[in-house]
């Protein structure tokens, strides 16, 4: 095994899962979970679901 190869098999510290970034701004993701549930509000009264 070369020294490339065993480097391959370390595990990263840290590994990236696709989610929210963790050092980005928080208020923006608040700000915009808030709008998303708004806008689910609205779209479930206007179809007459609730």
């Amino acid at each position: 095994m070369t020294a490339s190869s065993a480097t391959a098999f370390r595990p990263r510290a840290r590994t990236r899962t696709g989610g929210p970034w963790d050092d980005g701004p928080k208020i923006l993701e608040h700000v915009l979970g808030w709008i998303f549930v708004v806008v689910v509000a609205m779209l479930v009264t206007r179809l007459g679901l609730l």
